[in-house]
């Protein structure tokens, strides 16, 4: 397996694109026989579509939906039914095989570590959006490990408005703990943003308005009785099972 540091030690004294890095890794994928085996976290089906389109060429590709961040419960159970529904959807076009595992939703945890931390009124992008990075990382090495992947990474670096720099140093110092390699990425270069919302009306995928945490949406000023409100109704209509 590639050791990512390995070559963003000649990287040094020069900004890191780590876009770059991915693609120099995949280049000497390309020379072994076996695809490598990777768990991907992902926080919501948007965030997994490039993802899964560019990957999936490259290596066998585990979704790990891993997300007690989210609130309400019912919100929690939309993004999960879409990302369920998309990955089922997306093997039947492609042909590939890609396997969705559903960690357990901990709602209680989260909240308890943001407030143990103090980081209830940091604003978003800050210090709480960095907590989180951190424990859901650390949960996807984990399992990753457990399970005997090569790869542990995150779709989150799809998103203009997640700070990919910041997520990729938190995966790189969490691989020195476990026995996998992190997967440095920056999904959305090579317009996989615009791809990933090209493919959310291809694929009729429902794109949420906030990243999911009461306290940010709270500054947001989200109206949770609606989104409520509106998951309930869709969770009515859903013909997917969530088991």
């Amino acid at each position: 397996m590639i050791d990512a540091n390995m070559i963003l030690n000649k990287m040094k004294n020069q900004k890191i694109n780590y876009d770059n890095v991915l693609q120099k890794m995949i280049q000497q994928w390309q020379q072994e026989t076996d695809k490598p085996k990777i768990l991907l976290h992902t926080c919501c089906a948007p965030c997994s579509t490039y993802t899964l389109e560019f990957m999936c060429q490259y290596a066998e590709v585990t979704i790990f939906f891993s997300n007690s961040n989210i609130y309400p419960k019912n919100e929690y159970l939309r993004r999960l039914h879409e990302q369920k529904r998309f990955v089922e959807q997306f093997n039947e076009q492609t042909n590939h095989h890609v396997q969705l595992i559903i960690d357990d939703y901990r709602p209680n945890e989260f909240t308890k570590m943001v407030i143990d931390q103090d980081l209830a009124k940091e604003k978003e992008g800050g210090a709480r959006c960095s907590a989180c990075f951190n424990m859901r990382l650390d949960l996807v090495a984990q399992k990753a490990q457990e399970l005997g992947y090569d790869y542990f990474g995150s779709a989150l670096t799809i998103s203009p408005k997640k700070n990919a720099a910041q997520i990729n140093q938190i995966g790189l110092d969490i691989q020195k703990i476990y026995g996998t390699h992190y997967l440095p990425s920056d999904f959305k270069k090579n317009k996989g943003y615009e791809r990933s919302i090209q493919m959310c009306k291809e694929y009729n995928i429902f794109r949420q308005c906030y990243c999911g945490c009461v306290f940010a949406a709270k500054q947001q000023g989200c109206d949770f009785k609606q989104i409520n409100q509106e998951a309930k109704i869709y969770l009515a209509h859903s013909s997917i099972s969530l088991d």
